[in-house]
């Protein structure tokens, strides 16, 4: 909205700065009222080649007083910049807004001012003193600051998806699959081997029967490692039996009995041994 006291002189002094700017060649600089409030105007100024805001796209916001062209615009960045003669509150300290306005100047002369101003900074009339201090002793660490500042805040998208198919900044990866798209391709292994089922079925019994040798070979040695062997002498031929007896429980088999005759030894006939051994 115009202010209440607004004269005849700054309505056609701003309908003659925009049938102006019709004529002017801005380049990439944007310039104009913002809508239909003609004391609100909006400026785009684009980093200047060469110098450490390239690249960058910075908005200003301009506002018309009642008493244009007789009263300097106020004007302050919209995008944050890092520059001695810029706040972070966007207030610029350029001697064309300040002292040294005069009514033959025109916005967009204003705006040209301010586009020189990011190429050639004035550090003897900072705003901001701590980066002037670093302009003029450490000039590398500022213009690194300055260039990394305009990555952050004044590149559009854009700009850089743009350099970044250029190689000026490193593109970013794409996200790493999350797990609904892993699980939504198909697996080679499912497609190819049919999945184990988990229904249950009817076990499968299978009886193996050992032969009678077999269960005989298995049963003598035990039967044998369990056998008690009990000696006892005889009283009446001096006959000695030795009986090997199965454990307790087992089946006794009918022993038999082997008498081997009478050996000579220096003529004397010694007497007989007989073995009782159950088989």
């Amino acid at each position: 909205m115009p202010p209440a006291t607004v004269t005849s002189t700054t309505l056609k002094r701003i309908h003659r700065e925009i049938a102006d700017l019709k004529k002017e060649d801005l380049g990439a600089i944007k310039l104009g009222p913002s809508g239909d409030d003609l004391f609100h105007w909006t400026a785009t100024i684009p980093g200047p080649e060469g110098s450490v805001y390239e690249g960058g796209v910075f908005q200003v916001d301009i506002t018309l007083g009642h008493d244009y062209p007789f009263s300097a615009p106020r004007m302050a960045f919209k995008t944050r910049i890092y520059h001695m003669n810029i706040n972070e509150r966007g207030s610029i300290c350029i001697d064309i807004l300040k002292h040294n306005w005069s009514p033959a100047l025109s916005l967009f002369k204003v705006i040209l001012s301010l586009s020189s101003l990011l190429t050639d900074p004035n550090p003897k009339d900072p705003l901001v003193p701590s980066i002037a201090t670093e302009y003029v002793r450490n000039r590398v660490q500022h213009d690194r600051t300055a260039r990394r500042w305009t990555e952050l805040y004044a590149r559009p998208p854009s700009s850089a998806a743009a350099a970044a198919s250029k190689g000026k900044i490193p593109a970013v990866s794409s996200p790493a699959p999350t797990s609904q798209t892993r699980s939504a391709a198909p697996s080679r292994s499912a497609s190819t081997r049919p999945a184990p089922s988990r229904t249950a079925t009817p076990a499968e019994t299978i009886t193996i029967e050992d032969s009678d040798d077999e269960r005989r070979a298995v049963a003598r040695p035990a039967a044998v490692r369990e056998h008690q062997r009990t000696k006892r002498k005889r009283d009446g031929d001096g006959a000695v039996d030795i009986d090997l007896s199965a454990e307790a429980g087992a089946v006794p088999r009918p022993a038999r009995r082997q008498r081997v005759g009478a050996s000579v030894t220096g003529g004397s006939t010694g007497p007989s041994e007989v073995i009782v051994i159950e088989d």
